[in-house]
């Protein structure tokens, strides 16, 4: 018996047309009230002044170019899109070519795509906390301040200062304390020196008389007892010694030799044997110590954030392309390598061409999430220097919700920031399109 023909003459396989719009209904109506009708209303919100009550064109799109505040956002913005998904990239390839090439790969895979298990807000704090300008608090200045400590001997002494009567042997002369009278060979300089607690100066007590020995000596020392007490100008058994103090010798205006105090304070210059001298504390020994870099302040702000995400998105970016390294043709590898090109040549010229398309996903992906970057900022910079640290997101929160009352502004970033965003969405969903032909 024939199967009966529809009209027009073609046979329909599979539900009717009603039956899929029926099925996709419930994903269009979700779809219109999540996204068509915010972006419709927002284009029309921001053609209307903070209250919404009156019409004004195009003034708030103009306000965003004229702003001063908003072109910080904007600058900050192309130095987002700039550095970071360029550096997430590259250090998603560098680590998905390494890991190729160890033992424990996954494991090593395994910790660097951790940080995506953490939630933006709480990369925030963690970072917050990496930034503190304290050494004893922030990772950071901790490490720096550590490294920094090795390499240099100085010891500062701030507020360290001579007393400021007639009867004190030093006094100060533009930052340095310098001895008011000669010093020569023979006979001891004391350098009492106060502004500190006893209790800060880590050291020995002071020596009361330098080792004997050749050359001109003295001893630098906090002339003040815990509690009160002692002798003015002179070394009491309380009383400690400055270590590593730099003290230097003058003739005139010449400086002769330099030493450092020893850990009771005291000092030697044994290649003066003859003459009269000055003695020069400079004003090194008595500036503060390097407290490490202001990791939270204006000038680095954004780097600091930017290296936040690197943190969060490198593992992400190494996933991908290492998923895309394991479908190179290992023959054509072999073969390069067989004809004498060398690990580089056959990674700048055989491995990078082939995972351009992996690369350019991953980068073009990394673009549109700087763009819409905006809890590392907003948890990352502190109040006072949020300004030169805001993002087109940040401000679009900021101006709308976070105190500004302007949803007429708010809503023409937000429909400034889809503008930006759209062109390489286009362009990843054509991506995805070709490669699936």
């Amino acid at each position: 018996m024939a199967t009966p023909q529809p009209p027009g003459g073609r046979l329909r396989l599979g539900p009717s047309p009603a039956m899929a719009w029926l099925f996709l209904a419930p994903a269009l109506i979700l779809l219109a009230a999540w996204m068509v009708y915010p972006i419709i209303y927002s284009i029309f919100r921001s053609l209307h002044d903070s209250g919404g009550n009156t019409f004004v064109g195009l003034a708030n799109y103009g306000a965003i170019f004229s702003d001063p505040a908003t072109l910080i956002t904007i600058r900050n913005n192309i130095i987002w899109v700039v550095v970071a998904p360029l550096v997430v990239t590259v250090l998603g390839l560098i680590f998905a070519v390494l890991t190729e090439r160890i033992r424990w790969a996954t494991a090593f895979k395994l910790v660097l795509f951790m940080p995506m298990a953490v939630s933006l807000l709480a990369a925030g704090v963690i970072f917050r906390l990496v930034y503190e300008q304290s050494p004893d608090k922030g990772v950071a200045n901790a490490i720096i301040t550590t490294v920094q400590s090795v390499f240099s001997g100085d010891q500062g002494y701030p507020g360290a200062r001579p007393r400021e009567n007639e009867a004190a042997p030093a006094a100060l002369q533009n930052g340095a304390v310098v001895t008011k009278q000669p010093a020569q060979p023979g006979q001891p300089a004391l350098i009492p020196l106060v502004g500190l607690s006893p209790d800060a100066v880590a050291g020995f007590p002071a020596a009361a008389a330098p080792a004997a020995g050749p050359g001109l000596s003295g001893t630098i020392w906090i002339d003040t007892v815990r509690g009160g007490g002692g002798t003015v100008n002179q070394i009491d058994p309380q009383e400690r010694g400055l270590a590593g103090v730099t003290v230097e010798a003058l003739e005139g205006d010449t400086v002769r030799a330099t030493t450092e105090t020893e850990a009771n304070g005291s000092f030697r210059f044994e290649e003066l044997t003859s003459g009269s001298y000055t003695l020069r504390l400079p004003q090194s020994n008595f500036a503060a110590a390097f407290g490490g870099v202001t990791w939270l302040g204006p000038a680095l702000i954004t780097p600091a954030i930017i290296g936040a995400y690197i943190w969060v998105w490198a593992g992400f970016a190494m996933v991908l392309i290492a998923a895309g390294l394991s479908a190179i043709p290992r023959d054509a590898l072999e073969a390069a390598r067989i004809d004498g090109a060398t690990e580089w040549q056959v990674f700048r010229k055989i491995t990078v061409p082939l995972l351009s398309p992996v690369l350019l996903v991953v980068f073009v992906t990394m673009i549109i999430n700087v763009l819409k970057v905006f809890d590392l900022v907003f948890i990352i910079a502190p109040g006072s220097v949020q300004p030169d640290a805001n993002v087109v997101a940040l401000e679009m929160w900021r101006v709308s919700f976070g105190g500004g009352g302007n949803q007429g502004m708010g809503s023409a970033l937000a429909i400034f920031l889809l503008l930006l965003v759209l062109p390489f969405m286009f362009f990843n969903i054509r991506r995805f399109r070709r490669d699936e032909r």
